[in-house]
């Protein structure tokens, strides 16, 4: 599908634009989970604003930032390409029907960060309950410490069944099942935009 590539900028401009730490410049404070000028209609000026995001996110995620140091960045990729199969009606209705699933395709350096973030929240999950069930707001409470606010935290389900997904500013969607098992991994945005993955379909 030729569809990713602008599921790709959406979703950077997603991750991006969330989160509202204060920064205090030459100029006064601003707000770092906005954008600083008009929204960006060019490679160069998408460029500027994944810059200023992994900036903004290495002075918040200075453990994740220095994991992360030796590799480098890399353009958003499109679809990846194989050798073409010969068409399948069943399969390509199914594929169809499952666009909506399809989640951006990470870099190396965007695959680290976010494993990274994977890792550091598995822990304190795994240190302040284990990895059973676990109420919502003891989850919330968790992630909040380590830095996620509520504004770029969605909290879903209840018992063995609660999840969650993290927009990360700078980063790639973090999300994650309590369980048991517990289970945390970073991915990109979905097509349809978002962290949490969309359910429905035709």
């Amino acid at each position: 599908m030729r569809r990713l590539p602008l599921a790709v900028a959406a979703g950077l401009l997603l991750l991006t634009a969330c989160g509202t730490e204060r920064v205090t410049s030459a100029d006064g404070p601003q707000d770092a989970g906005s954008p600083s000028s008009a929204r960006p209609s060019t490679a160069e000026d998408w460029k500027k604003l994944a810059d200023e995001a992994r900036a903004k996110h290495d002075r918040k995620f200075r453990d994740v930032a220095a994991r992360c140091t030796d590799v480098a960045p890399s353009a958003s990729a499109g679809p990846t390409g194989g050798a073409t199969e010969p068409s399948n009606p069943e399969a390509d209705r199914y594929r169809e029907n499952h666009a909506f699933k399809q989640q951006a395709p990470l870099g190396p350096e965007q695959q680290c960060r976010g494993d990274a973030h994977a890792d550091r929240i598995t822990d304190a999950l795994r240190e302040t309950g284990g990895p059973g069930p676990s109420d919502e707001q003891h989850v919330r409470a968790v992630l909040e410490k380590l830095g996620y606010p509520a504004e770029v935290t969605e909290v879903y389900g209840s018992g063995q069944a609660l999840g969650f997904s993290i927009s990360v500013p700078g980063a790639p969607c973090v999300s994650g099942g309590v369980g048991p098992p517990l289970n945390v991994e970073a991915h990109g945005v979905y097509m349809e935009g978002g962290c949490k993955e969309p359910q429905g379909g035709h």
